[in-house]
């Protein structure tokens, strides 16, 4: 991760997760918003390996940065940094495209930790929010069902992509263009009902595509 963007609105918040991603990261090129409209501003001009967005912002909420990313730097791992932990929020970050959900209340090293992780494909989830999504997908149905609704090539991919591989990884491995990767993904998306790579990843491991990290 050498390029991030971090959007906070606190200053004393926002200079706590510039030290946390300098310890993850060494060395990394830090960037900083403190609201809505500069993140999306940054977003518009720079290309970010990782965004670190905050929900809450003076002039609106984070989600939007994160469909702007989305839309613009779809490669950009985005992780929510936030206090606000209920059901309501969790949802409507993994279903714009989060990739992670960390809780501010975690200790500094903590943090720094569960960042460098995504550089293993493990998605940066706080620990009750981990058990949440667990929870949420055990209502869902059974896990059985899902590896039914997809292709083998599809399957293929929502394996590699679980492993933290990105699009060229993925198409560089499989030996197909990258616009076919980006199909497939999409095609995995609407048939499990999901929109980010942080669900990819709970669903590969309930269909034993991959072995969960402990």
């Amino acid at each position: 991760m050498n390029s991030i963007l971090i959007v906070e609105d606190i200053t004393e918040t926002r200079r706590w997760l510039l030290e946390i991603a300098t310890t993850a990261f060494p060395g990394c090129t830090l960037t900083e918003a403190a609201n809505m409209r500069a993140g999306i501003a940054r977003v518009a001009g720079n290309d970010f390996d990782l965004a670190l967005i905050d929900l809450g912002l003076p002039d609106g909420s984070g989600l939007d940065v994160l469909r702007n990313l989305r839309l613009v730097r779809p490669e950009t791992v985005c992780v929510v940094t936030t206090v606000m932990g209920d059901d309501a929020h969790i949802v409507a970050a993994l279903s714009a495209g989060a990739d992670g959900y960390l809780l501010k209340e975690q200790p500094e090293d903590l943090l720094a930790r569960q960042l460098r992780q995504l550089a293993e494909g493990i998605p940066a989830l706080t620990p009750s929010i981990a058990r949440r999504i667990m929870a949420h997908f055990r209502h869902t149905g059974p896990a059985a069902n899902l590896a039914d609704e997809l292709t083998s090539r599809e399957t293929e991919v929502l394996a590699l992509i679980a492993k933290g591989l990105r699009n060229a990884e993925v198409a560089r491995q499989m030996r197909i263009a990258e616009s076919t990767v980006a199909g497939y993904i999409k095609a995995v998306y609407r048939k499990l009902g999901i929109s980010s790579r942080a669900e990819a990843a709970w669903h590969a491991a309930r269909m034993g595509l991959v072995t969960p990290r402990r």
